[in-house]
Parts: structure tokens; C-alpha cells; sequence
């Protein structure tokens, strides 16, 4: 049986930015595009960003992080809401 400790670790959490309306798409992949200089300039390797499009007035840019390092990247860079993540 994993320990509760473990299963933390293993859990991601996907760290979310909204953006509604007709460039909600563009500012979404431009804020995935600083996530990535991020995670590069911090030298993070285990840590992954990318954007999507909810529907033709909403799209979001994410940041895919372990459960460990949530509050900390939580506090440094303000999402607007987060959920587990699932591939």
C-alpha cells in the first residue's frame, strides 16, 4: 500500500488562467508562451504548460505541476483556479 506521502507527490494539479473573450485565445497562448520562460528560467524539468480553447469566447493557458510543488508556484504566479489534472 503507497503512503499517503507518496500518492501527494504522484497526484498533478493543473494550475489555470482564464481568458474570455474574442482574444481570449491570443492572450492565452502568449501567457503560456511566459510559463514556458518560466519554468526554463526557474529550471524546472518536471513542470509543463500549454493552452486550450474552451469555446469560441473562453480559452485558458495551464501550468501541470505536482501536488508538492503547488503552494509555492500557487503563490508565485497567481492562477486563477486549479483541478486535478488527468492525461
Amino acid at each position: 500500500m503507497l503512503k499517503k506521502e507518496s500518492l501527494l507527490a504522484m497526484r498533478k494539479l493543473k494550475l489555470i488562467w482564464d481568458f474570455k473573450g474574442p482574444d481570449g485565445l491570443k492572450i492565452a497562448e502568449h501567457h503560456a508562451v511566459h510559463l514556458n520562460e518560466f519554468i526554463e528560467a526557474e529550471n524546472y524539468m518536471d513542470l509543463f504548460s500549454g493552452f486550450e480553447v474552451l469555446n469560441d469566447a473562453h480559452a485558458i493557458a495551464y501550468l501541470v505541476v505536482s501536488e508538492d510543488q503547488m503552494k509555492p508556484l500557487r503563490d508565485a504566479l497567481k492562477p486563477h483556479r486549479g483541478q486535478v489534472y488527468s492525461e
